[in-house]
């Protein structure tokens, strides 16, 4: 009895990756142990390593695709763990991963294990092992610190920072009820630039996640410049910058998505006007169509004004007309073709024309 996990004693190792396709699926991976295994791939070669279960954090349920999926080291990891089996050393547990200095860098097919020999992929760089958007190393140049080893990312984002982008053409329109007279292209001579990148990271503020694919994100708590940066590998992203400004980036389509069920579409302007206008003449012109599968309900907290070039029609089961104080209809000829029509008019009616037909 006094042989079983947790009574054999805690043997624990340290050691590296070198293979990650658990075929079962558990997020397993073979570790070669500093102190236990040779690093002669001929001796013993990574397929008679055992499989390393990884460990979760308790935020993290493991269970039926709940929580974090136990993914993320890869052939060439630093890692730290226990052997559950004691001194037989067949049941490994990694706990975590060890971040370092690389000395050397892999060598693909090489004879020797404890490194990533399989791909040569990992360690990229002979420098911390921590990501470059989190260090931000720099170096003093003339009384000014300038970045030394800045992310690829990093220096693609500046250099295709947009630049004079031509804005919409939108034309002012004079006339009408809906009114605005300026060009609202004018602004800034028609274009806009994309404001500068504010990464301005210190260590050991800016929290990154990169994939191995090169996504990224970025929650930087560096004082006076909180930013949050998510990119995908492809360039396209988003920032929202230490004021709150939130530069958004799409490097190919665009698509918008219709709102889903029982959600609700809000658009407020606050001070300001929201201008609907369909411009041109002829086949070229368009038209503004509201259909509602509902309800059609306005408030408007002046006057109405609605100026019509053409007809209206109207279609309904019932319609009532209320106003508080007068109600004036004029026109040229007024037809009302109806099967009842009655008029109350209280304590007096007037009816005023140089000929009246009653039928």
């Amino acid at each position: 009895m006094k042989n079983f996990m947790g009574k054999d004693g805690f043997q624990w190792f340290v050691g590296v990756v070198e293979d990650r396709n658990d075929p079962k699926t558990l997020g397993r991976v073979r570790v070669r142990c500093l102190g236990y295994h040779t690093e002669d791939l001929v001796k013993l070669p990574t397929k008679d390593l055992p499989w390393a279960h990884p460990m979760n954090p308790i935020t993290s349920a493991t269970v039926s695709g709940i929580g974090q999926t136990p993914l993320g080291v890869v052939e060439g990891t630093w890692v730290v763990g226990f052997f559950t089996d004691g001194p037989s050393a067949q049941q490994p547990v990694i706990m975590g991963t060890l971040p370092g200095v690389p000395k050397n860098l892999p060598t693909k097919d090489d004879s020797k294990g404890f490194q990533d020999y399989l791909y040569g992929a990992f360690p990229k760089y002979a420098e911390t092992d921590v990501n470059r958007l989190a260090v931000n190393s720099k170096i003093e140049s003339e009384g000014f610190s300038e970045e030394d080893n800045p992310h690829s990312t990093l220096t693609q984002r500046r250099a295709t920072r947009e630049l004079a982008v031509g804005t919409a053409q939108i034309d002012g329109v004079v006339g009408g009820v809906a009114p605005f007279p300026a060009d609202l292209d004018d602004d800034n001579g028609g274009k806009w630039d994309q404001p500068e990148i504010p990464y301005a990271a210190e260590y050991p503020h800016n929290h990154v996640y990169e994939s191995e694919g090169g996504h990224l994100k970025e929650i930087d708590d560096t004082r006076n410049n909180e930013r949050i940066h998510e990119r995908h590998t492809s360039g396209s992203g988003y920032e929202i910058g230490p004021d709150g400004t939130k530069v958004t980036k799409v490097v190919k389509d665009n698509y918008n998505i219709e709102v889903g069920q029982g959600a609700s579409l809000n658009v407020e302007v606050n001070g300001g006007n929201i201008n609907l206008t369909t411009l041109n003449s002829g086949a070229d012109a368009g038209d503004i169509n509201i259909n509602a599968s509902r309800d059609l309900n306005m408030q408007v907290g002046r006057g109405m004004n609605i100026g019509v070039i053409g007809s209206i029609i109207e279609t309904s089961n019932f319609k009532t007309t209320s106003t508080t104080n007068a109600l004036t209809q004029n026109s040229g000829t007024h037809n009302i073709n109806t099967g009842r029509h009655q008029i109350d008019g209280g304590s007096e009616v007037d009816i005023n024309a140089s000929v009246i037909n009653l039928n």
